[in-house]
């Protein structure tokens, strides 16, 4: 909890205030890894030293394969409702042919793909 003191500038510019606060945030990293290494020599974490091999329950596989399933529904939202290519540059394929769109279509629409990348081109 210490750092959020870090979000107000003339707390966050105060020099003795910085170094003060990064020998906590030292101490605390190093007691972290001291009581990881300390708890883990406790009790061994291998599964050899158990005497019962691990196997997943169905409810564990099911969790798991379920984690991929929400990524995914989550990634082709995302991909349907922001989608990776700009519609600028996507204009020139949509559809060009019909009497009703090609009286509606714009100077720079009726411009071959060609000559419009060459044109706007960087």
């Amino acid at each position: 909890l210490s750092p959020q003191i870090f979000w107000f500038k003339k707390l966050r510019r105060n020099i003795v205030l910085t170094f003060f606060m990064s020998i906590l945030v030292n101490i605390g990293m190093w007691f972290e890894r001291f009581v990881i290494i300390v708890t883990s020599l406790y009790r061994d974490y291998l599964p050899s030293s158990w005497s019962v091999y691990y196997t997943p329950t169905i409810w564990e596989v099911g969790f798991y394969i379920g984690t991929f399933g929400l990524f995914f529904t989550c990634y082709f939202l995302f991909s349907k409702f922001m989608p990776v290519i700009a519609i600028a540059e996507i204009k020139h394929i949509l559809k060009k042919n019909g009497e009703n769109y090609k009286e509606q279509m714009t100077s720079v629409e009726k411009e071959k793909v060609e000559d419009f990348v060459h044109a706007h081109a960087h």
